[in-house]
């Protein structure tokens, strides 16, 4: 099985750094990744935090799609219950329109923050999974202009109207989602960073029940994961302290910290934290470039899937580039002119 490698940027703010330092290293790490041969590069929706940069994929996609040639840009995801439907479509419209056959729309339902946020993001939104169900249907409806009897598809239409679309993905990590990816006849990607439990048999039961779609004939699958490479073991054991402490973080309701390596590396943790940091392991592969191979490809055995997005936070921004580098060379992508400042 060749794997395919792709990104998952979550705009990371460093510390000591600033949002608009890391927006400049996104657009540095797509056009480096564009170069070694990554399939795709997607980017988060996130809110009310200090520690991420972006909260609009739709705009920041614009952006990297223009810096780069062959990556596929997508959204991973837009939370589509902080949206209006129709405006999510004329966006990804627009861009599809632009960069024909480059475009993702990795779509989910989490808040992508609180639920405050969310409320104000859109004040119609009810968290209401059935609601969720109808603004699938008419996203499909905007992307294809069908008419659906009873509602405004049809008569309202989503601009541009182009003739292609962009590819729909699910985003799932409970595997809830996967029922209604495999209904729609649409793409899956599960976030194991998010939940490392049960994500093969998600995976498996999206595979068991997918109903082709004028826009995908077979089920086809990704996996999400937080990931480190390194040559130098002792970065690889500083990337995992700092993830660590951060995801335990997390846990606690402390989002907006910005660990490094020294300010964790005495944390002495408790029983019960020493636990926790075991199981948010399974959410990591973080190794030498031997190490990180196996791992991924016992992942891909286990999931059934060749294609893995890699998340990668780093104190230090060359130590990120370089991940991303060696990543490319051990599962041998098809690396176009060598990476950023190669």
């Amino acid at each position: 099985m060749q794997i395919q490698l792709s990104v998952l940027d979550q705009t990371p703010i460093r510390k000591n750094s600033s949002p608009s330092e890391a927006l400049q290293e996104s657009i540095k790490l797509a056009r480096h990744t564009d170069k070694l041969g990554y399939t795709r590069y997607w980017l988060s929706e996130h809110h009310n935090t200090i520690t991420l940069a972006g909260a609009a994929p739709e705009i920041f996609i614009a952006r990297l799609a223009a810096e780069t040639k062959n990556l596929k840009l997508g959204s991973g995801g837009i939370m589509l219950p902080n949206h209006s439907t129709l405006k999510v479509a004329e966006n990804f419209r627009l861009l599809e329109a632009l960069y024909p056959g480059r475009i993702d729309l990795g779509i989910g339902r989490a808040p992508g923050g609180d639920r405050v946020t969310s409320r104000l993001l859109n004040p119609s939104n009810t968290f209401d999974p059935k609601n969720y169900i109808e603004q699938i249907n008419d996203l499909y409806a905007f992307f294809s202009d069908a008419h659906t009897p009873g509602t405004m598809n049809g008569k309202v239409r989503a601009i541009p109207s182009i003739k292609t679309s962009p590819e729909i993905w699910m985003l799932t990590s409970s595997g809830e989602s996967g029922y209604l990816a495999a209904h729609f006849g649409m793409a899956l990607s599960y976030a194991q960073f998010i939940n490392p439990v049960g994500g093969p048999e998600a995976m498996q039961a999206y595979r068991d029940r997918f109903r082709p779609s004028e826009t995908l004939k077979a089920p086809k699958g990704s996996v999400g994961l937080f990931g480190f490479c390194s040559d130098d073991p002792q970065k690889v054991a500083e990337f995992q302290a700092v993830m660590d402490f951060r995801l335990l973080s997390f846990e606690k309701g402390n989002f907006d910290e910005i660990p490094s390596y020294d300010a964790v590396k005495d944390y002495e943790y408790s029983p019960y934290e020493q636990e926790r940091v075991r199981f948010n392991r399974q959410r990591i592969v973080a190794g030498t470039p031997d190490v990180f191979k196996a791992k991924i490809e016992e992942l891909a055995r286990a999931y059934k899937v060749s294609e893995f997005m890699i998340a990668t936070f780093c104190d230090e921004f060359a130590d990120r580039l370089r991940s991303y580098e060696l990543l490319s060379r051990v599962f041998k992508l098809p690396s176009c002119e060598g990476g950023e400042g190669a």
